[in-house]
């Protein structure tokens, strides 16, 4: 069973109907009670920062997702949820959940041709191992929308990348939190894929990656 946290900031539909497709129950929650029974916990998103963090703190959220996190609940964070894991986002100058050291910030193109924000496939470039990244392959896509990205402080929390006119972080990482910038739901048979893998994932990573995060 997939935990969904709704903290009003959209698209649970979307990975709730992703869950259906590959055979697995998922709950939607939106209260701390509701994360005693918690297996998996998928936290996505769209929106902004600065409302989301109002929305997590106002229910108690704040706390019952660093708790799950400290007992070593596997998590995946999508898009936003991918965003407010690190310290502090450009959006709204704001403070953010502090799981992984870093911060999230906002496009700044020399190229005025690409445009903000970033909507469509794109490469996703495995740059060191993790379980949900098995099987990926050069030159594999993933669908983006997004203006700002994720900067981890510690490069071994960066598993892949991606290029926007930048090179920028697409997916990060550490001890059983796990997060991509892209959306797996909207990702066709690859984005299936690791959310299957995400099923079957028990929270752990290489041991020289589980120390790092910064913390």
């Amino acid at each position: 069973m997939i935990t969904i946290l709704d903290y009003g900031a959209g698209n649970i539909r979307s990975v709730q109907r992703a869950c259906s497709e590959i055979g697995i129950q998922s709950v939607v929650i939106s209260a701390p009670a509701h994360f005693q029974n918690a297996e998996r916990i998928i936290f996505p998103g769209v929106g902004a920062a600065p409302s989301a963090m109002q929305t997590l703190g106002k229910t108690g959220l704040v706390e019952a997702l660093k708790h799950s996190f400290e007992l070593g609940i596997p998590i995946l964070g999508i898009c936003l949820g991918a965003q407010i894991i690190l310290d502090r986002s450009e959006e709204g100058e704001t403070p953010c959940l502090g799981l992984i050291a870093g911060a999230t910030l906002r496009f700044r193109l020399r190229d005025k041709l690409l445009k903000i924000p970033h909507m469509g496939w794109n490469e996703v470039k495995v740059i060191q191992p993790h379980p949900l990244l098995e099987g990926i392959d050069k030159e594999d896509e993933f669908y983006f929308v997004h203006s700002y990205y994720p900067q981890p402080t510690n490069r071994d929390d960066v598993y892949a990348v991606s290029d926007y006119g930048i090179e920028f972080c697409s997916a990060l990482g550490y001890r059983n939190l796990f997060a991509v910038q892209f959306h797996p739901e909207k990702s066709g048979r690859l984005g299936l894929q690791l959310l299957k893998r995400f099923t079957k994932w028990d929270g752990t990573v290489p041991s020289k990656l589980a120390k790092s995060g910064g913390k």
